[in-house]
């Protein structure tokens, strides 16, 4: 099984009056049609780690690879265009449009690769249909549950057909029953063709997991399961 992201001796240090090493010299490989979940302690460098692999945040050193391209941190034109391609990202707190219905907020994420409007409606409405929200069309973030809020914020994630799936604590702000429903959905999302990465505190959704990925302190503590 060949890496599709891999990451050598990757470190994030962020200066200020106290200098934090967020990151340090963390070496990772990810593979097409599995899903990992990364867990620690909260500074332990979870969201750190999640925001460089989706090209958000900048390494103080080392190589990241995206499938076989070499990350040019510098080129965010193009680290754009990679992400918009080939990374969907889901928030704890959805990040969703509040004056947005739940299909203009899919939709919208979709004029990201293609400009034509009927094309990405067409394709948002697909997508949240096969999530169970077909009646939620035109509801607004403000109309909507937690848990359904979540999945609209899948839904975008998923409008461009990206092979990474991204998500830091995508459960955090919801109860118990919503959080297993969407964690279900979530790990139903690893294909062949696409590999799931999400950070969570709750041990229990980060065993679903077909690798679990533990850090401390900025670095990799323990790896259980096959890279």
């Amino acid at each position: 099984m060949s890496n599709f992201i891999s990451l050598k001796n990757v470190s994030k240090k962020y200066l200020s009056n106290i200098n934090v090493n967020a990151l340090k010299k963390v070496t990772l490989s990810f593979s097409l049609g599995r899903s990992y979940s990364i867990v620690g302690p909260s500074g332990s460098g979870k969201s750190t780690l999640l925001n460089i692999l989706s090209l958000i945040d900048q390494p103080s050193s080392g190589i990241v690879k995206i499938n076989n391209e070499t990350i040019n941190f510098s080129n965010k034109n193009n680290n754009d265009k990679i992400r918009a391609s080939n990374i969907g990202i889901i928030y704890q707190s959805y990040n969703l449009l509040p004056d947005f219905t739940a299909l203009e907020n899919v939709s919208l994420a979709g004029l990201a690769l293609n400009n034509n409007k009927n094309i990405s409606v067409s394709e948002a409405k697909k997508i949240i249909a096969n999530l169970g929200l077909k009646e939620r069309f035109d509801h607004f973030p403000s109309q909507l549950s937690g848990g359904e809020n979540q999945r609209i914020a899948i839904a975008r994630a998923l409008i461009n057909k990206p092979k990474i799936i991204l998500a830091d604590e995508p459960t955090g702000n919801l109860d118990y029953k919503s959080a297993k429903k969407v964690f279900k959905i979530l790990l139903n999302l690893k294909k062949n063709n696409r590999l799931v990465i999400f950070a969570t505190h709750n041990r229990e959704f980060a065993s679903m997991s077909d690798c679990k990925i533990e850090m401390i302190d900025g670095s990799i503590r323990s790896i259980n399961g096959k890279i």
